[in-house]
């Protein structure tokens, strides 16, 4: 199973660069991982919110396949505990998904279109937080899921 990470925005900010390569090089212990960062359209300032979220929805079903797994980071989606989490990806792999891929959509979500073809809309929190500590907190809480499938110490609960 291929665990995709997917975030609409600009590229990582140093701040948490090294965060997000060090948690996602642990991951790959136990999937292969890797991010795509999905450039906003080049006339995005120029763009209503409506077409914004057109445009970055064709940016990224241009790269899902009928197959992808896709799940839809968002504040009003469904919450699971760490060990919720770990379970789930566990199903996911026992599944036989090839590639689950897990979208943080722009700065002003996703286009409906997008919703509606993911697989399951994941809320990391109510909170709301700036893009490139999600991608930080996403990229931690697959490895922390990892590691409690491995039973390592890495979660106490």
């Amino acid at each position: 199973m291929k665990i995709q990470l997917w975030s609409v925005g600009k590229s990582n900010e140093g701040y948490v660069k090294d965060g997000i390569d060090d948690f996602t090089k642990r991951i790959n212990k136990y999937f292969s991982a890797d991010w795509t960062i999905i450039q906003p359209p080049k006339n995005a300032a120029s763009l209503s919110e409506k077409d914004l979220k057109k445009s970055e929805a064709t940016l990224i079903t241009t790269q899902l396949q009928k197959e992808d797994y896709l799940i839809l980071l968002d504040e009003r989606g469904k919450s699971f505990t760490s060990p919720e989490l770990a379970q789930f990806i566990q199903q996911l792999a026992n599944e036989s998904n090839k590639r689950i891929i897990f979208l943080i959509g722009g700065a002003f979500g996703v286009d409906e279109s997008i919703a509606k073809r993911a697989n399951l809309i994941w809320s990391l929190s109510k909170l709301v937080f700036p893009h490139m500590l999600v991608r930080l907190i996403l990229a931690e809480q697959i490895y922390r899921a990892c590691s409690i499938l491995r039973n390592e110490k890495y979660h106490h609960s």
